[in-house]
């Protein structure tokens, strides 16, 4: 069985003002009151968005941050032991590392690395 999908963050210059658009167009209520790594987001400017689940009570978490210096973009999370493994493998098959490994505050890894048609993936490790 493959890699799951864990998580999608939704990064921008304004994440008040996203938080505001998504609440009001798809009920999603972020929790402010964590904080997150600074290579993702102004660290007290991120919003946690707790389980979204489908009727058959399949679901992801999520999370809207950034601030005026982060680049604008929308990335999902794939679940893995090692990051920094995944990293390497990932540069192996034509890929290129973007950040991380990175500790979040929380103590999750995290690390950033475009595919080889240029799209952002991001990587998650709870070790």
């Amino acid at each position: 069985m493959g890699q799951p999908v864990v998580h999608f963050e939704i990064i921008g210059n304004d994440p008040t003002r996203l938080r505001r658009f998504f609440n009001d167009l798809f009920d999603w209520e972020c929790d402010t009151s964590g904080t997150v790594a600074e290579a993702i987001s102004e660290p007290t400017d991120y919003g946690f968005i707790g389980l979204l689940t489908a009727s058959d009570g399949s679901g992801i978490r999520g999370g809207i941050g950034g601030g005026e210096r982060y680049p604008r973009h929308v990335v999902f999370y794939v679940g893995v032991s090692d990051v920094e493994e995944a990293l390497q493998k990932a540069e192996d098959l034509g890929g290129q590392r973007h950040m991380g490994p990175v500790t979040a505050p929380n103590g999750l890894v995290i690390g950033h690395f475009t595919d080889p048609e240029g799209n952002l993936i991001g990587l998650a490790s709870a070790t």
